[in-house]
């Protein structure tokens, strides 16, 4: 029977995470056009038809490494599009909303486009957006996983253990790595804090004496905007005092003097020609400029009197303004050119050296602070080291079990933790999977165990487990069941398909056992047209997968048993996904 943490799961069916794709001029297809489903799509079909090069454009789509040998020979550029699902993976929107591709009228999809040119340009899109390759892979990898390709492989990078290993632990451990991880950016931030500190002590000191003395010189100063340039003014008149005097009184005299008065003589003069201006209009404009003239002498007149009233030298104002006026030269030469400027910088320093005040006492408290979030994250990462322990026996449990159906029994999967040297983001450990493929040989790290066949089925049985948490909208398996057969090509088809009821499933296959558990099956073909090869992909209906299966049975000869081989096949796949078969 199928085990029971799988048929208690609730079935993914409905969402279609690889809905579109479409290929101009890539290798040998010229134009394809592909519509996918929900569950398991097997692609069969003879060995060089195209069935790889159609996941080599899914797996550039996802930012794969770009080639001009994938261009179809004549074109000029080969074009890649593949729209996506992008509500099924919560990392896809996160990706898209960071890198400003999210496409507020589409957000419920996302568009990954691609070309290559023959000059070796590489033009990527999403949404429309042009983005880097970097950008189009962080994307491309919350979409797609291709089994076969080292780039795609999450399980084969050390470093996403660990966090397969919480998701797989649940939702308690999950919490409790929330709650450490907010815990650790306050630590973090108070680190940093008390570094910065220790590093700029000396500096922070000098600065802090250099703003009092700057504060202290200028507010002490009083200064007022304009203040320079009034007495300068002031200071002009005050050493000019004898020069202003003698003018005023010279021309108040030729004014007011008693034997010459020019004010008198203009206004006589202004008296005459009132008496002839009514004869002729340019005598009545000369009386006006007259009239005009007497009264504004008069108004200068009066000004000469009063100023001459005011004079009045004092020269020990004339040594004070001085004085002043060199310190406001002394506060330019330091703070700016102007007096304003003078007066901004000091409402600056005034300001910087209140938050350094503040800053000062403070950084009392922030040795105390980084010891209380040290001991928070010690109890919270010594809670997460326990759970992820118990969860490590349980994940080793069930994959073990998956590797027994497997015909894998020999196998034993293990997780290492090391104690990190410091706090880490995600706790205290380092978590690593190790495999030990034959009974006394030396357990190694999943990254460094060869490919082959022993390598597929161990990936499907990890995958049978995480892929309820992994998060990946579509998984791609390239002939990973290549060199098996009977027993274990039955079991990994049934490990396929129970992957395929969490994520959606690609498989290319050369097992019928794994075509006939398919939901959904596509053959590709070669055609030569006009003297090229061209590579076509038809979805087959039920009829036609019996043939397509019965020729994967038996090649080419196809006889009525292999139709009917084929035709229980198909039976028992579906009694399977049903769970009305062992496994």
């Amino acid at each position: 029977m199928q085990p029971m943490y799988w048929r208690n799961l609730r079935p993914w069916w409905g969402e279609k995470m690889l809905q579109e794709l479409v290929i101009h001029d890539f290798a040998i297809i010229d134009n394809l056009a592909l519509s996918f489903q929900s569950g398991m799509t097997a692609l069969t079909g003879e060995t060089g038809a195209g069935k790889s090069i159609i996941i080599d454009a899914v797996g550039l789509l996802a930012g794969g490494r770009g080639s001009v040998d994938f261009i179809r020979t004549g074109a000029s550029k080969a074009s890649l599009e593949g729209l996506f699902d992008a509500q099924a993976n919560p990392l896809t929107e996160a990706k898209l909303q960071a890198f400003g591709v999210m496409d507020p009228d589409q957000n419920d999809t996302v568009l990954l486009q691609r070309e290559l040119f023959r000059s070796g340009r590489n033009v990527c899109r999403v949404n429309g957006h042009l983005v880097n390759t970097a950008t189009l892979k962080a994307i491309g990898e919350t979409l797609v996983d291709i089994h076969g390709q080292n780039e795609h492989q999450q399980l084969m990078h050390s470093e996403t253990h660990l966090g397969l290993l919480d998701a797989f632990a649940g939702d308690d451990l999950l919490k409790i790595r929330h709650q450490y991880a907010e815990v650790y950016q306050n630590y973090q931030r108070t680190l940093q804090a008390v570094k910065q500190k220790q590093a700029n002590e000396q500096e922070w000191a000098q600065r802090l004496d250099m703003l009092k003395f700057q504060v202290s010189e200028i507010q002490s100063a009083d200064l007022q905007p304009h203040e320079d340039t009034d007495l300068s003014t002031e200071r002009d008149r005050l050493a000019n005092f004898q020069r202003i005097n003698a003018a005023l009184q010279e021309s108040y005299a030729l004014l007011s003097d008693e034997e010459v008065n020019a004010l008198d003589q203009i206004g006589q003069a202004m008296s005459s020609m009132q008496s002839i201006a009514d004869l002729d209009p340019d005598f009545a404009a000369i009386a006006d400029n007259l009239q005009s003239a007497y009264y504004s002498l008069q108004d200068v007149q009066n000004d000469l009197s009063k100023e001459l009233d005011d004079q009045e030298f004092d020269e020990g104002r004339l040594d004070e303004v001085e004085k002043r006026l060199d310190l406001f030269n002394q506060l330019k030469r330091k703070y700016g050119e102007t007096l304003d400027e003078v007066i901004a910088y000091g409402k600056r320093a005034a300001a910087e050296l209140n938050q350094m005040e503040q800053a000062e006492t403070s950084v009392e408290d922030l040795d105390s602070n980084l010891k209380e979030s040290q001991a928070q994250l010690q109890k919270l990462g010594a809670a997460l080291s326990k759970r992820r322990h118990a969860a490590a026996k349980q994940l080793t449990k069930a994959i073990h079990e998956q590797l027994a159906s497997l015909y894998m029994d020999k196998t034993v999967f293990s997780v290492h933790f090391t104690k990190a040297k410091d706090f880490r983001a995600d706790g205290l450990n380092e978590a690593v999977f190790y495999i030990q493929t034959n009974p006394g040989e030396e357990a190694k790290p999943l990254a460094k165990i060869a490919s082959g066949g022993e390598l597929s089925r161990l990936m499907l049985a990890m995958k049978t487990i995480f892929a309820r948490s992994e998060g990946v909208t579509a998984i791609i398996f390239d002939e990973v069941d290549t060199g098996v057969s009977g027993r274990v090509a039955h079991a990994i088809a049934n490990k396929i398909s129970l992957i395929a009821k969490r994520s959606q499933v690609l498989c290319i296959t050369h097992l019928p056992q794994v075509a006939a558990m398919a939901d959904h099956e596509y053959v590709i073909s070669k055609a030569v047209h006009d003297g090229r090869t061209t590579t076509q992909v038809n979805k087959l209906t039920h009829k036609a997968r019996v043939e397509e299966i019965a020729r994967m049975l038996a090649g080419e000869k196809i006889t009525k048993l292999t139709i009917e081989h084929a035709e229980e096949l198909l039976r028992m796949a579906d009694e399977f996904k049903h769970g009305k078969a062992s496994s």
